[in-house]
């Protein structure tokens, strides 16, 4: 035991002691890779617009900014993410002292929804061929048309905001309000054609040539660009980023969700097991990061945990399938909805929701384990336990969920589903004595019953 002792201080020590190497050498590190030569900065921003999104594209202007970078070019193919993140990221890029260059790369990506707004946003937008921009009109959750009444508000305060890019930018103002007003798409040349983005280009480095000799407004005045044969330095994602990335998945959401509802029910009804309590306390702490970059749906989050409480309920009161069935349901309808939205709904949202293979595989997992329990207790109903029947008649117990007849009595330090012998209600505290045994059911009175 001592040896051991000694080894996990020994552990804990070198785990300390490289995470101070770490946190002293990381940051020196990572200056001396930073360039100290004319350069442009390129960052990849693929997937849902979020506040992962945000943070790194703010990120990624303060480095550009700090290291004195020429150009900071956006190499973006998104579907669409959140309206507040978008304002945000569209701010950011109307208020930038770097240069920037929104380029919809590689050939099939798209500027889809947000994207459209962020592209519009930067000093240059810039399509590779074969690539789309558009669509940014507002639908739901589901992928369906708003009502008339809410979809004017949404399209109105959307195009109000494309228009303001536009005019800031000087760009085609009525095409870029089609985005919204229509759901207009255009390819790469189409957009070309009309004002929408200023180039076409093959790769980066067509993209620096092209770029050469510009002229670019920034919120410290005007710059020219010299860009041609400039080196390019690219910025990735850093740790943290990557792993908030992983979470906002909504299918990793589900599971975290579920995992973390289980857990905390688990500790609730079986204090003191600490594990599971921990577990739960480290998911849902995840699930609500995560969600904060998702459109989540509250109620979605209510029937999931709902479906926890009743799987542990079937557990311990023994509901022989009844309980069991509700959770399955509750887990169901809580993915289903999750991630559906009701009321304003964000025009440069696609549709998000969890995986129906993710919700029939949990769903399948609880299934199976509820049938084991609710067949283990059925069987141990029929048998009972012999070697406890004689020893549990004539105990005494007390009395921790209400008899009305049926209940929760505690008996030798056990739990025991239990019903009261005359059918009468026996409130909580109060001390019974044990009748008979049947299966896992006891049959109890009033210990203080003068009759019995």
């Amino acid at each position: 035991m001592t040896q051991r002792l000694r080894l996990a201080r020994l552990s804990l020590v070198f785990v300390f002691l490289g995470m101070l190497i770490t946190g002293i050498l990381g940051p020196v590190i990572a200056r001396a890779q930073e360039p100290d030569f004319p350069h442009a900065l390129v960052i990849t921003v693929d997937g849902i617009i979020n506040n992962v999104k945000e943070g790194f594209i703010a990120r990624a202007i303060d480095k550009a900014e700090e290291n004195g970078a020429a150009l900071l070019i956006i190499q973006l193919d998104t579907p669409g993410g959140l309206l507040s993140s978008t304002r945000e990221i569209v701010e950011l890029l109307l208020e930038s002292p770097v240069p920037i260059a929104v380029f919809v790369s590689p050939r099939g990506a798209r500027a889809g929804s947000a994207g459209t707004f962020i592209t519009a946003a930067g000093n240059f937008a810039v399509m590779a061929p074969g690539s789309n921009i558009g669509a940014a009109s507002p639908i739901s959750a589901a992928g369906e048309d708003l009502d008339d009444t809410l979809a004017s508000k949404v399209e109105s305060d959307a195009a109000a905001l494309i228009r303001s890019i536009a005019q800031t930018r000087g760009r085609n103002q009525d095409k870029l309000e089609e985005t919204v007003w229509t759901a207009a798409s255009y390819s790469a040349q189409e957009a070309l054609s009309d004002n929408v983005v200023d180039l076409i280009a093959d790769d980066l480095e067509d993209l620096l040539a092209k770029l050469d000799g510009l002229i670019a407004e920034t919120s410290i005045g005007t710059v020219v660009l010299e860009t041609k044969g400039l080196e390019l330095f690219q910025l990735e994602k850093n740790i943290l980023e990557h792993f908030l990335e992983f979470i906002s998945d909504p299918n990793v959401s589900f599971i975290l969700l579920t995992v973390g509802g289980l857990g905390i029910v688990v500790e609730l009804f079986n204090p003191g097991l600490i594990a599971p309590g921990v577990v739960g306390v480290i998911c849902l702490l995840l699930t609500f990061l995560a969600l904060g970059n998702l459109p989540v749906n509250w109620a979605g989050v209510v029937f999931v945990i709902l479906a926890m409480v009743l799987t542990v309920l079937e557990v311990v009161v023994a509901g022989f399938g009844i309980l069991g069935v509700g959770a399955i349901v509750s887990l169901v309808v809580g993915g289903l909805i999750l991630f559906t939205q009701f009321g304003d709904v964000s025009p440069t949202m696609p549709s998000i929701e969890v995986s129906k293979w993710v919700i029939s595989s949990t769903g399948g997992v609880v299934s199976l384990a509820l049938v084991y329990i609710v067949g283990t207790a059925y069987q141990s109903r029929r048998q009972g336990p012999p070697e406890k029947t004689s020893a549990l008649a004539g105990m005494q117990g007390m009395v921790t969920g209400e008899l009305a007849p049926r209940g929760i009595v505690l008996v030798g330090n056990e739990t025991w589903t239990a019903i009261s012998e005359d059918d009468s209600a026996i409130s909580i505290g109060e001390p019974v004595e044990v009748r008979s045994v049947e299966g896992l059911i006891l049959t109890v009175f009033r210990q203080s019953d003068p009759e019995k």
